[in-house]
């Protein structure tokens, strides 16, 4: 399983990326609530963590996650793959 996502920076730039495995579970223990809860109760936080990790996990950004809000504009789901 995989979540596309776009990033929006304040700069204007955007970034697509994919949370995969290491960044859902990732996810699972910092919110000690499951994936599918995204479906459910879609916050804003559960979505910049998955898109941060991401960045994070493949050398996009070495910034601490409170750092690296500072850059974001939005983020929202995907229909493109990054690949």
């Amino acid at each position: 399983m995989k979540i596309n996502l776009r990033i929006e920076f304040v700069s204007g730039e955007s970034q697509e990326v994919s949370a995969t495995a290491p960044d859902l579970v990732a996810f699972e223990d910092k919110f000690n609530v499951s994936i599918a809860s995204l479906t459910n109760e879609p916050k804003m936080s559960y979505m910049l963590y998955l898109a941060w990790h991401s960045e994070k996990r493949t050398g996009g950004t070495k910034d601490s996650f409170e750092k690296w809000l500072e850059t974001v504009d939005m983020v929202g789901a995907s229909a493109s793959d990054p690949k």
